[in-house]
Order: structure tokens, then sequence, then C-alpha cells
């Protein structure tokens, strides 16, 4: 279980920077421009092959990326991979961003994903959302017969693949996600649909989802995901100065806001997240709760 949570922390730590940079330059109407880089034959060479550089014009993000980011993974024996690598820009209308690498002009892209999350050129989380949830409703085809429906295994059976393959795909990097009635309505319902049909039932059953849940022995999904979200909050109030993650939660953006009502912002959602869950709960529960 240790082994696990450090393997997250360190997903979310180089997943949360450029998040929360992306979320921050949205919210005050600042272009960003970005290179999702795939480094050629680099598996052997470094811990992880995809990288994103980011800049406020083109023309910085082509110095960033050819003097400097290209001319250091040259002397290190790789090579940016033009037929991987993508550009794209995320600003409230469509900028083109022409990069070039070896006289290549790399594709711009609308989206893209890094680390297994999908970036939108619009910032949003939700498609990332539908996504994962797509992905869970594939597993469940896939292992409806031969599984969630064959009378020969246990319930037993059935709710470990549930919980290492379903839930797993079901909520990857769920961690930065801003959950919305809209979220947690279609996360609930994919939760059940897996459950309620080990469970032997249907929505004509008319059953209580929570006794469903009871009746199986699993607690909320809803409940999980919003305890990691707390947890990874917690990660970042401990981390001593100085850690990339911190320096830009505590970040502000500066600049004016556009006019109309601003998307919610991840740390203001968690922040309310806490506030509700632990308000008033004794300083030993609080402290649990964030890891």
């Amino acid at each position: 279980m240790r082994f696990s949570s450090l393997v997250v922390e360190q997903w979310t730590s180089s997943i949360y920077p450029p998040h929360r940079v992306l979320e921050g330059l949205w919210e005050f109407a600042q272009p960003v421009h970005m290179c999702f880089v795939d480094l050629e034959k680099a598996f052997d060479r470094v811990p992880r092959d995809d990288v994103v550089l980011l800049a406020s014009s083109s023309q910085d993000l082509q110095h960033v990326l050819e003097r400097r980011f290209a001319a250091e993974c040259e002397a290190a024996g790789m090579r940016i991979s033009t037929s991987k690598s993508e550009a794209m820009v995320l600003d409230r209308k469509r900028v083109a961003c022409p990069l070039r690498v070896g006289g290549e002009v790399l594709p711009q892209v609308e989206e893209f994903k890094y680390l297994g999350v999908l970036f939108t050129s619009e910032g949003k989380m939700e498609r990332e959302i539908d996504r994962r949830i797509g992905a869970a409703s594939a597993v469940m085809r896939s292992v409806y017969r031969t599984v969630v429906v064959k009378k020969e295994l246990s319930r037993k059976a059935k709710l470990s693949i549930y919980r290492s393959i379903y839930v797993p795909t079901l909520t990857y990097g769920h961690e930065l996600w801003v959950m919305t009635e809209r979220t947690r309505s279609r996360i609930q319902a994919a939760e059940m649909s897996f459950l309620r049909r080990v469970a032997g039932r249907s929505l004509r059953d008319r059953v209580r989802s929570s006794v469903t849940r009871e009746e199986l022995g699993v607690e909320p999904l809803l409940l999980r995901i919003e305890r990691s979200q707390l947890r990874w909050l917690g990660h970042l109030f401990r981390m001593p100065p100085g850690r990339l993650p911190r320096e830009v939660f505590q970040a502000c953006p500066t600049g004016r806001r556009p006019r109309g009502r601003p998307r919610t912002r991840w740390r203001d959602y968690v922040s309310r997240l806490a506030w509700e869950r632990h308000l008033g709960s004794p300083r030993k529960s609080w402290r649990k709760c964030l890891g």
C-alpha cells in the first residue's frame, strides 16, 4: 500500500504543475504555447520520455525547444521525435503555433495526452473525465460475460476485478478533478453499473445504491475520490519550500479576468471540500484525512 501511495504521489507531482499553470493562465486570459515532446530511444536513458514545454509565445517556445532543449538532448545522445511531438495553444481564440525541429514543422493539435491525462486547448478537464468513463465502459464490456454475470464466479472474485481493474481505469488522474454535480452523477452511475450487476440486479429492481454497496461491502467511490484529493492537498501543504508542485499551488497569476463567471479552480474546489467534510472535526481526524 505504501509503495502504491508513493507511485501516485510521484505521478501527481509530475502532472499537477502543468495542470495548475494552465488553469491559472486561462483564468486571466493569458495564452500559453505548449510543446509535448517525445524523445527517440529515450526509454533506456531517462526515467520518463514525455516532456511538456511551456512559453508565453511561439517565438519563446521555439527558442527554448530548438536552442536549449534540443541541443541538450543531442549532447546526451537523444533526439526529439518529430513524428510524435506536437504543439498546442491554450487560448480563448484559435492561435497558430508554428514550431520547427530540424527543419520539420511539428503538427498543431487541439488535444494531447501527457502522462496518460488528456490536455485540451480549452483547458477543460471534462473531456478527460468523459474519456475515463468511456474507458471504464470498455472494461465493463470486455469482462461482462466472462466475469460480471458469470454465475460460476464468486462475488469476491468479481469485486477483485472491480477494485483492481475497473476502478483504477475509471478514476485515473482523479486527484486533480473538479467534481461538479454532473461529474459526480456520471461517476456514480458508472460505479453502480458494475456493482449492480455483481449483485445480480438491474435498475428495474429499484434498489437504492447504498443498499447494494452495503450488501457488497464496498464504500462509495465518490468518498474514495474525495479522500485521495484531500490527501494530495495534504502533500502540497507538507512539501518543503522549493518543490515545484507547492510553488505553483501557492502562485497567484496576475492580470485582469475576462467578464463572465470564472471556472472553479482546483484549489478552490478542494479547499471547499476540506471545509465541508471536516468543519468541526477533531484535529487528529483532520490530520488523518490529509495523510
